[in-house]
């Protein structure tokens, strides 16, 4: 049949978790419990940031835009993954799948940046830790978030009006639970040439730069604390890193597992925990990862809802 005669589909229905019934009731308080301990953990963050004098250094001006972007990230793909479960209809509509298509793009990456600059700061405050206030300062860290800022809403506007020329005719399902790109750019009955193009060109840039920035800063920052001939100095410039690090770890790791891992008929499963990890527990863990491991994020904490931390 040509494709110029068939129906032009005006919405798409996300599969998400829906072969197992019985378990949505289960699902749906998991998600709801995890989507609003990761909103209060991120807004918290936030608060003592805005609250506290002593956290109004780089590090903490750009773990406050993480958290934002994170509360944006769950609040995208979380509250409408939750009406589909409730109500069992699991479709969306072409513009609600455009729209969350694009804040999808713009937080996920943004997370990407936000992490790279925060491993360079790291590397300028372990490395040269006597220039560190002249060249991390407050004109040029605003500088490195406004321009991440920009850089993800500009790249995320270019895929979503990209995907506006696509014609999708045929299938419409699509095996997650929230508008991914790949997925449905494998729905459309156009060419899909220019998108696969910009993607691999434009996206392909955008996420591996930043990755590679944050192995080449903890290269440097692994040399300049093998320099140290104090143990004790050692350990307290390791243990400024302690939290980024493990928040880059699991990041990549469970990108890492979703983008790059190719996907198996005999692992739907396994592909879908990652995609778990990736978007809704990455979220809720970054607060806790990094408050229990930085002793003045606890104490900002703990001033703000009033409890005394030593």
């Amino acid at each position: 049949m040509d494709r110029r005669n068939q129906t032009r589909i005006y919405e798409f229905l996300l599969m998400g978790f829906s072969e197992h019934l019985e378990l949505q009731p289960l699902l749906f308080a998991l998600f709801l419990v995890m989507y609003l301990v990761t909103v209060m953990g991120n807004l918290l963050i936030i608060l003592a940031f805005g609250s506290d004098l002593h956290l109004h250094s780089p590090m903490y001006l750009f773990l406050a835009n993480l958290s934002f972007s994170d509360i944006g990230f769950v609040s995208t793909i979380i509250p409408k993954m939750l009406d589909h479960i409730s109500s069992r209809i699991k479709l969306i509509s072409y513009g609600g799948c455009l729209t969350q298509l694009y804040f999808f793009g713009l937080f996920a990456d943004l997370d990407n940046l936000l992490l790279a600059v925060m491993a360079l700061d790291r590397y300028v405050a372990i490395s040269y830790p006597l220039h560190y206030a002249m060249t991390m300062n407050s004109q040029r860290c605003v500088l490195l978030v406004v321009v991440s800022w920009v850089t993800t809403i500009l790249h995320a506007l270019v895929h979503t009006l990209l995907v506006t020329r696509l014609s999708f005719c045929g299938p419409n399902i699509i095996p997650h639970f929230f508008c991914d790109l790949v997925p449905l750019l494998k729905l459309a009955c156009s060419s899909t040439y220019v998108n696969d193009l910009v993607l691999i060109l434009v996206a392909g840039t955008l996420l591996i730069a930043p990755f590679v920035c944050i192995l080449m800063s903890y290269f440097y920052i692994a040399l300049a604390i093998l320099r140290i001939d104090s143990p004790r100095g050692k350990q307290r410039a390791f243990s400024s890193c302690t939290s980024h690090l493990s928040v880059v770890s699991l990041f990549y790791g469970t990108a890492i597992g979703v983008y790059l891992c190719p996907p198996s008929s005999h692992s739907d499963g396994k592909d879908r925990v990652f995609s778990v990890m990736y978007t809704v527990v990455n979220p809720m863990l970054n607060p806790f990862l990094y408050s229990l491991r930085n002793r003045d994020m606890k104490g900002a904490l703990g001033k703000l809802i009033g409890i005394k931390t030593s």
